[in-house]
């Protein structure tokens, strides 16, 4: 199981956090339980998820979906790629998107030109050592406006300190997609 056990006392209102999140995914949590240990750490990555991007203009879910299921095989986190890869479907993902990926999305033909970039550029920031090719960058500022640049970047590191986070402390997958 886990690394560590968590807390058999857990603050109250890190419980109502937990009890919250628990109630939103449908499952038992072990990341929050665990950060229990140590609250500024619970809260802080509580805060960083409260505030992740859903969507915002040209960043719609689907995007966002992208990003957040790449990071997650780039940085081979079985719990990132469960809870992530969760009902991919609903975000009009196909299998063969969801599939491709894990390799070369390259040749899937319904990714647009935009995800293909936004995909890349996760790779690269998801990556280690982490290497900024100046052609990819200029084509992802070109296509993505500052807001979004932004938007792309933070779903993709957040993704990362996750994926360090619950695989530092041998969380495993949830089961989101049993």
């Amino acid at each position: 199981m886990t690394f560590i056990s968590q807390p058999s006392k857990i603050p109250f209102l890190l419980k109502l956090g937990i009890l919250l999140s628990e109630k939103i995914t449908g499952r038992t949590m072990l990341p929050p339980r665990i950060l229990s240990w140590y609250p500024k750490a619970a809260i802080g990555s509580g805060v960083m998820e409260a505030l992740v991007a859903h969507e915002d203009g040209r960043m719609d879910r689907r995007i966002l979906k992208l990003i957040r299921m790449t990071a997650s095989y780039v940085v081979a986190c079985p719990f990132c790629v469960d809870m992530n890869s969760y009902e991919y479907r609903k975000y009009g993902i196909t299998d063969e998107e969801a599939e491709a990926l894990r390799g070369d999305f390259e040749k899937v033909t319904t990714f647009s030109e935009r995800e293909k970039l936004a995909i890349t550029y996760t790779r690269l920031i998801s990556a280690t050592p982490l290497k900024f090719h100046p052609d990819i960058v200029e084509k992802v500022k070109a296509e993505f406006n500052e807001r979004e640049f932004v938007i792309l970047v933070s779903t993709a590191a957040q993704v990362n300190f996750w994926a360090r986070l619950i695989q530092g402390l041998g969380i495993p997958p949830a089961g989101f997609g049993e």
